[in-house]
């Protein structure tokens, strides 16, 4: 390859700052300066890479890990000797997330993240554990080094043992428990109970991200007060004594199972999401009263549940950031939008009863800088260029349904396909290529921390 222009490397880094994951790792193998130009640290900040299987790695690869200075990796199962290697080679490590172990696991297997002393956040997805997660030894030694901590779908011995333990994580500001279950039956899922999940909230202090889910019914609903501990230092007077959290993420939690003054004491939240596995006819839906104290929202999401209808009227105004993950009519969004005059970031479904979002879309929310279209069954029309009446949106993401697309990928229509793109070279042409047009799949993606996996260098 023929050298390059001569530009400062700022410059070069910037320029490749735009590149995704996958387009980093195709223009490395360029030269020997894009080679190095690639593996700067600041092109690599927070970035998670995917480990398994130690031993097929190179000392090269260990060498341009350590040259881009990361600091956070997602590994499978490892084995002791493995998990030496890592040590070894990674000792800098600030997160380790755990991932599809498939295996049933000891305390002892958890020990081995105390090893990194840089070490303040940790993830576990999927496994089930035959004794405690934290033990007293190893909740000893993260004490005051973790910060983050979040388990999901993960079936434990105990889930209030657990509760217990991460109470003693005095420097715990983010928080992830999406509870699964006990043992190893199908059993109904236990709440953890009131008293330990009030000592939790209490205990922590710093928290300010709680993301808190549960899969299954339980047979009776909550306390009124589980979300909100009284202080102890104020016996007899109703005040809240839990830390001052700012974001709160409640996830596949039943309409009828909280009350609806459940997020009464949470007024300094700045974000709250719900996400709904299902809705029972005849329950009255409870969020619209969740919402009414909420005066300083600055994001909502909302999965699932109920109409808009139910709930539009109490969506604070505050709010600059609003996901919608339901069934949406023209109707609907010509009552939200009243209520939300500052709105800067907008995330929809587009449906067959949703009409012509587009059209309507900058009348309605004129103020908007990203815009994150989800299209169910169909593909974008050429209404689409209605959006470049939009004089501040400078980012639009469209999602296609990836069965869809493979569908008709199949048929020999790739995606985008040639009229959808001859609308998104129209909208760019009409903005003066003000909007970035993002075209990407809709599909779930287990490793949410996770925005690469590796099979060596």
């Amino acid at each position: 390859m023929e050298d390059l222009p001569q530009l400062p490397p700022e410059v070069w880094v910037y320029i490749l700052s735009f590149l995704s994951t996958e387009e980093k790792h195709t223009v490395r193998f360029g030269c020997r300066q894009l080679k190095v130009l690639i593996d700067q640290p600041s092109l690599w900040r927070n970035h998670t890479v995917m480990l398994c299987d130690l031993r097929r790695y190179t000392y090269g690869f260990w060498d341009m890990l350590r040259h881009r200075k990361l600091t956070r990796v997602a590994v499978r199962h490892l084995r002791r000797k493995e998990w030496r290697r890592l040590v070894k080679f990674l000792p800098t490590l600030s997160a380790v997330v755990f991932v599809d172990g498939g295996r049933k696991y000891k305390a002892k297997y958890m020990e081995n993240v105390a090893h990194f002393p840089g070490l303040k956040d940790i993830g576990v997805r999927n496994g089930t554990w035959e004794e405690p997660m934290l033990g007293s030894s190893l909740t000893s030694k993260l004490q005051e080094r973790l910060t983050h901590l979040s388990v999901c779908n993960v079936r434990l011995p105990c889930c209030a043992h657990f509760i217990q333990a991460v109470a003693h994580l005095e420097n715990l500001q983010y928080l992830l428990f999406h509870q699964q279950g006990e043992g190893y039956g199908l059993d109904t899922v236990r709440p953890v109970p009131c008293e330990v999940f009030h000592n939790l909230l209490l205990s922590l202090k710093k928290l300010k991200h709680l993301s808190w889910g549960m899969r299954g019914e339980p047979p009776a609903p909550l306390p009124d007060n589980y979300l909100s501990p009284s202080d102890p230092e104020s016996p007899g007077v109703p005040s809240y004594g839990g830390p001052a959290l700012t974001s709160l993420e409640l996830v596949d939690y039943p309409e009828c199972i909280l009350p609806e003054n459940a997020l009464q004491s949470f007024s300094s939240l700045r974000s709250l999401t719900v996400r709904y596995r299902y809705i029972r006819e005849g329950i009255e839906c409870r969020l619209a009263s969740w919402l009414k104290p909420l005066q300083q929202l600055e994001t909502l999401c909302i999965v699932g549940g109920n109409s808009l209808a139910a709930y539009t009227t109490t969506i604070p105004s505050s709010v600059s950031r609003l996901t919608l993950r339901v069934a949406i009519t023209l109707k609907d969004m010509d009552s939200i939008a009243p209520k939300v005059p500052a709105l800067e970031h907008l995330d929809i479904e587009q449906n067959r009863s949703s009409g012509s979002l587009c059209r309507r879309i900058p009348m309605l929310f004129p103020q908007l800088k990203t815009l994150r279209i989800r299209f169910f069954r169909r593909e974008p029309e050429k209404d689409l260029l209605s959006l470049h009446r939009l004089r501040h949106l400078v980012r639009l993401e469209l999602l296609v349904e990836r069965s869809f697309i493979l569908r008709d990928y199949l048929n020999g229509h790739p995606w985008p396909s040639p009229c959808v793109q001859e609308h998104i070279n129209q909208l760019r042409e009409l903005s003066q290529n003000r909007i970035t047009v993002i075209t990407t799949m809709r599909r779930r993606n287990p490793l949410r921390e996770c925005d690469c996996v590796w099979e060596g260098d």
